[in-house]
């Protein structure tokens, strides 16, 4: 191991005990202070999102500036206004019978992508801090300057606002020792993993909870009832943004064979350009590795710069490269995810054979992750949805944007789980909810002892719960209680049947068998004469004046009457 690794490991070390003493302190914030704190770190990075957005291409070469301008406003913006009012300290959701408490996880290890290196530091700092946890953040070594810089614009603004210091780090030498280093520790709590998937498997082999994502390879389906002008223009809005580089862009494009001349012809008229056999072939050289694998240095660039190094003169304005494919497989290089403007282009007859092909595409390399659809049939949509091995069915929308929730109502998010299809732990779009942990404080609602079951109280008023009963169901207990009231003298006062109104405090019926009960403490002024009826109530009085209660084999006690009395001693027989 070199120098370099050596330094990574105690840096990644230091930076997590350092973060793990600050979110002991953090953890203690309320709610008003840690959204204080995430205002004022979301406004730095919205006011910086062109900034960084240029730096993030110039660092990396991937994509354009100003789509990664619009990535970092929708993280800085959108998502912080999507979540801004949630509760993530203290009580968070109550009803009658549970109580949710929320509680941070400790320190969050952040992995940062190449391809979305400015916008999911953006995303992963907000959600940490939001729900009361520290993170550190590694950074892809090509673009550790950017990240670097976006964590230190959020942090300078935290700080103002009272965050400890050492509640966002930003490692400074990558290396895989370090990161390794960060995932295993044994204050890190959560791993938030973006990146390839030899990266997303070692954090869940790490022995730490893992969020972490997968490919997409998405295929785009545009069934015939679709609005072609609109269905193409989403799918290159979506393959094209960024070049690219977002997982959840258009990687193929499946159309029914009655509509696929048409589907053809608005991709020439809006900028798509379909390669002959030849070309494909060119191009399938550049896009894979000799070992088969993804070629990175196709990755986020342009179809111009993509046609060049196949050594293709492609129309000027071309967007997207488009190529007939014959099946999907190691054999064929254009059914792979290209994170690229490069599209694979699929003919085929009906819903059937159409979601039949697109679960092919997400087998080879995009499971759980997304399926886009275009159609006016709703029917058709969900259909093929429920066939779809992905978390996300984007319809009628660009896959890129619906996806993270820029153009649906989906959770908006740079983290998208692909569920158990990917080997991820959730399908969600990961937001502060996946970094909390939540307690759940409940009353019991189906009593095991039912004679002995507690009075629920009320979370809003604090004082007994109260029912609504009917007047002819209290005519009706009354009544049934008064039949009843006669007890053998030969049964002592312990066994005595007691049928007696719900225990509800105040509530009518009780009312009315005090009023209709013959002899009561108040009337004899807690004198020997013995009472017919003795309520909770009656021994709490007795108690508070020190007097005795007389009662006869024929006196009717409460359960809780006879439990009281009995430890406080207040009944006397006569």
């Amino acid at each position: 191991m070199g120098d370099k690794d050596l330094v990574a490991q105690q840096e990644a070390r230091d930076a997590v005990e350092s973060a793990h003493r600050a979110q002991l302190t953090l953890a203690t914030f309320d709610q008003q202070k840690i959204d204080a704190i995430c205002e004022a770190m979301a406004g730095a990075a919205l006011a910086e999102s062109g900034r960084l957005g240029q730096l993030a291409h110039e660092e990396t070469g991937f994509g354009k500036p100003e789509d990664k301008r619009e990535k970092n406003r929708f993280a800085a913006e959108d998502i912080w206004n999507h979540f801004r009012s949630l509760k993530t300290v203290g009580v968070i959701r109550e009803t009658d019978s549970v109580v949710e408490i929320a509680s941070p996880r400790g320190v969050v290890a952040a992995i940062i992508p190449s391809t979305n290196p400015t916008s999911t530091a953006i995303f992963k700092i907000i959600i940490a801090i939001k729900s009361r946890n520290s993170i550190v953040l590694s950074p892809h070594p090509s673009a550790a300057k950017c990240i670097t810089e976006t964590s230190r614009i959020m942090r300078d603004a935290a700080i103002i606002r009272g965050l400890p210091g050492d509640a966002i780090h930003c490692l400074q030498t990558s290396s895989i020792e370090g990161t390794e280093t960060l995932m295993k520790h044994r204050n890190t709590a959560v791993i938030l993993a973006t990146g390839g998937i030899g990266l997303v498997r070692a954090a869940y082999s790490s022995g730490k909870p893992a969020f972490g994502v997968g490919p997409g390879n998405v295929p785009s389906y545009i069934e015939s009832s679709a609005n072609i002008q609109k269905a193409v223009a989403d799918i290159l809005t979506g393959t094209c943004f960024d070049n690219g580089t977002i997982c959840a862009s258009e990687q193929a494009v499946v159309v029914d064979s009655n509509v696929a001349a048409a589907v053809r012809e608005q991709f020439k008229h809006q900028g798509g350009y379909f390669l002959n056999p030849g070309e494909a072939d060119a191009v399938a050289k550049v896009l894979l590795t000799p070992q088969r694998t993804l070629n990175a240095a196709i990755v986020g660039r342009s179809a111009q710069h993509i046609a060049t190094l196949a050594g293709l003169s492609i129309p000027e304005g071309t967007r997207c490269l488009l190529a007939d494919c014959g099946g999907v497989g190691r054999d064929y290089p254009w059914s792979i995810e290209k994170l690229s403007p490069t599209l694979a282009f699929f003919v085929v007859d009906g819903v059937e054979k159409a979601a039949a092909r697109c679960d092919e595409i997400l087998h080879f390399g995009g499971m759980g992750h997304t399926a886009g659809m275009h159609t006016q049939d709703r029917q058709k949509a969900i259909e093929y949805g429920k066939a779809m091995p992905a978390s996300r069915v984007v319809i009628n929308s660009p896959t890129t944007h619906g996806a993270i929730g820029l153009s649906t109502d989906l959770a908006p998010s740079m983290t998208l789980g692909c569920g158990s299809w990917g080997g991820n732990v959730t399908s969600d779009n990961v937001s502060p909810i996946h970094l909390m942990d939540i307690k759940r404080v409940a009353f019991e609602t189906k009593p095991v002892n039912r004679g002995t079951a507690a009075t629920v109280v009320n979370p809003v008023s604090s004082q007994p719960a109260r029912q609504s009963i009917s007047r002819d169901k209290v005519a009706a207990l009354v009544d049934k209680f008064l039949s009843t009231k006669v007890v053998a003298d030969d049964k002592p006062p312990e066994k005595a049947q007691v049928i007696e109104a719900p225990s509800v405090p105040e509530s009518p019926v009780k009312t009315i068998i005090h009023e209709l009960r013959p002899q009561s403490l108040k009337e004899n002024g807690f004198s020997a004469e013995p009472v017919d009826f003795v309520s909770e109530t009656d021994v709490r009085e007795a108690v508070a004046k020190g007097k005795k209660i007389y009662i006869t084999a024929k006196t009717i006690l409460t359960p809780s009457a006879r439990d009281l009395g009995g430890e406080k001693d207040i009944f006397a027989k006569v």
